[in-house]
């Protein structure tokens, strides 16, 4: 396993992110307790000491099974990261209640990395409220110890980050974006990146394969990439990607079951990024993904908690994305266009619009 130096900390390069959780019968709220105690036991054995849950995960239960899990090793032999979740406006006024109640999900007495979670145009204003509290409180968690290193996740502009930045910036010590070779420029990654090392902090990855569009890829493509590294696979490609950015100091990748974990941790045991030839390569793939302008869903689920309707909303993505059948029940025609799916879009997408579109309503 490689590792990268923090502040003092040996991190192992590859985190085992908690969204993408395994699940019983494919229920999003339902998690398979004895899986993850195995691929969490499996994760420790190979050099992985880097666990990111949050609030919202698996309707609630992310942290719940994570914390059940880690609770049979010494605390001081993992590093684990959670989140405030301002992405819902509702949670801006709980900070206290709900900081108090994750540590008692995770069974911890404190955080090793603790994060705003999401911060984006629709919430700013709320994470920088002085009547929320919201950072004064975080900050004396940290001087209480109970929050060991506080950054920030977000989905959001490069102005965004930067006003952010600018509020908080002296006290925060990592900042957690979507970076993959996809969103280099789809999404502006590469800006952001250079605003992160503007202000001397490292890059933590999230959606390093973009909610596994960047596992799999067409024949074509693979075999151009083929031509460059034999043997290679599609999520390997996008994880040397990133190992090709300067400062990204951790890869969060939400791994779903063993065969995943042990193919992305046999990636992460050597250091291998891209030469200009092959970042060319991945970048005319990615051009060609832009062109197509595929729905941009990384089917993180967040959506589908606030539907009224209990829309499938990623699947339906999915399915228009990869030209197969739509999941049966409740479908585009059933859209209320309530808007509540689309204040905790973490990637901005008007859900709405595209549902009346797909049910021939516009």
């Amino acid at each position: 396993m490689i590792y990268k130096e923090f502040q003092g900390l040996r991190l192992s390069a590859l985190g085992l992110g908690c969204m993408r959780l395994p699940t019983v019968d494919g229920k999003e709220d339902q998690i398979n307790q004895e899986q993850v105690e195995e691929m969490v036991a499996y994760a420790r054995a190979q050099g992985i000491n880097y666990f990111d849950t949050a609030w919202g995960y698996h309707g609630g239960n992310s942290e719940l099974a994570i914390g059940k899990a880690l609770s049979a090793y010494p605390r001081d032999s993992f590093y684990l990261a959670t989140k405030f979740p301002g992405f819902a406006p509702e949670n801006m006024a709980r900070v206290r209640e709900i900081f108090e109640k994750q540590l008692e999900k995770c069974q911890v007495d404190y955080f090793d990395f603790y994060l705003f979670h999401n911060v984006t145009e629709r919430n700013v204003e709320g994470y920088l409220d002085p009547q929320y509290g919201i950072f004064d409180y975080l900050m004396e968690q940290k001087r209480a110890g109970r929050i060991r290193h506080l950054g920030f996740s977000t989905h959001g502009s490069r102005a965004t980050i930067r006003r952010f930045l600018e509020a908080y910036g002296k006290d925060l010590e990592f900042v957690q974006i979507q970076l993959n070779y996809l969103d280099w420029t789809l999404q502006n990654a590469k800006a952001k990146v250079e605003l992160i090392r503007e202000y001397g902090l490292p890059v933590w990855v999230m959606e390093p394969v973009r909610g596994g569009r960047l596992a799999k890829l067409p024949e074509e493509d693979m075999a151009a990439l083929n031509a460059l590294r034999p043997g290679a696979t599609a999520p390997e490609w996008a994880f040397r990607f990133l190992q090709s950015v300067d400062g990204v100091g951790m890869i969060l990748s939400g791994m779903s079951n063993m065969e995943q974990l042990k193919e992305n941790i046999a990636t992460f045991q050597t250091e291998k990024p891209l030469n200009d030839r092959e970042r060319e390569a991945l970048d005319a793939i990615a051009q060609e993904m832009i062109r197509v302008n595929k729905v941009p869903c990384t089917g993180c689920g967040y959506c589908t908690a606030r539907c009224p309707q209990g829309l499938p909303i990623p699947q339906i993505f999915k399915s228009r994305n990869e030209n197969t059948p739509a999941p049966e029940g409740t479908g585009p025609q059933d859209c209320l266009a309530c808007h509540s799916c689309e204040v905790v879009c973490p990637q901005g997408i008007s859900i709405a619009e595209l549902m009346a579109r797909y049910a021939g309503k516009g």
